[in-house]
């Protein structure tokens, strides 16, 4: 089994103690994303857990555990984002230094390929054109060389809660606009380009533009074939149906919830009602069962 922690909300970053006393206790329980009162349990011990995908945008929460996770016989890699918006769509992530420096550490501690860097979404906008992104992701690719050895991709997709956050920006020419297939495809190029210049191999995440004209493959996040080269082991090589249609990625558990990050990222998929400072929605519900 692969446990993924989580697409839904940033554990490393926000819920690392909380991760640690589960992995502690064997097992965790996760409400349904469709119906809070469906509990299912979820064997955390060593023996049936394949990997675990962290996926973050700061780890150092979780650094001071990892060798905890090493000795008790885990095996695991990283799904870490970094863009570098405007505070206004990212009012919550953390400075671009921190994240570069954090991201390093990481490599340094675990090895590069087990670091997967995410330049992901990419949203164009009137302030955001190939431009922003050309200077944005070389600056980023050069301060990350070495330490990793892929970058995923993907462009933003919209959702009517997104869509209504990101109006609020239309003034600051931080509202979405979507580009022809011709200046995306210029700007893959480029951005595939400048990652390969740096050691790195672009792939592309449940994208549904065909980026392999311009030199982008379709990736998986949950990896077989990745997590073989790491690990040498042997997981599931079929598609998880409880993905969304293009996604590729290898079945998993998520043991994460909707709604309990607190970063307030205006383009973000897993967070649809507004976040209190706590990274807990309001009313006080608990952000993750025990």
């Amino acid at each position: 089994m692969i446990i993924s922690a989580s697409r839904r909300t940033d554990i490393p970053a926000c819920r690392a103690d909380w991760f640690m006393d589960r992995i502690r206790a064997g097992f965790c329980d996760v409400a349904s994303p469709f119906d809070r009162s469906r509990v299912s349990r979820v064997s955390l011990a060593p023996g049936d857990v394949d990997v675990i995908v962290f996926w973050t945008r700061d780890p150092s929460p979780l650094m001071g555990f990892l060798d905890e996770l090493d000795r008790l016989g885990y095996r695991y890699y990283f799904q870490y984002t970094l863009l570098d918006y405007p505070r206004a769509l990212e009012p919550g992530a953390p400075n671009p230094e921190t994240v570069i420096s954090g991201f390093r550490r990481l490599a340094d501690r675990i090895g590069a390929a087990k670091v997967v860097w995410r330049y992901d979404p990419i949203l164009i906008a009137p302030a955001l054109g190939p431009d922003f992104h050309r200077e944005r992701f070389e600056r980023l690719a050069a301060a990350l060389a070495g330490a990793t050895e892929r970058v995923v991709i993907s462009l933003y997709d919209e959702y009517p809660f997104t869509r209504a956050r990101l109006r609020r920006l239309e003034a600051a020419g931080l509202s979405p606009i979507e580009p022809s297939l011709e200046a995306a495809g210029a700007l893959i190029r480029f951005l595939a380009a400048a990652a390969e210049a740096k050691g790195m191999t672009m792939v592309s995440c449940a994208e549904k533009l065909d980026l392999r004209p311009f030199g982008v493959r379709p990736g998986r996040c949950i990896d077989p074939v990745l997590i073989q080269k790491l690990f040498g082991i042997e997981v599931p090589r079929r598609k998880d149906p409880g993905q969304r249609p293009l996604c590729g990625c290898a079945p998993s558990r998520d043991i994460g919830a909707y709604d309990t990050c607190g970063r307030g990222c205006l383009y973000c998929y897993a967070t649809r009602t507004r976040i209190g400072p706590s990274g807990s929605p309001p009313g006080g519900r608990p952000a993750i069962s025990p």
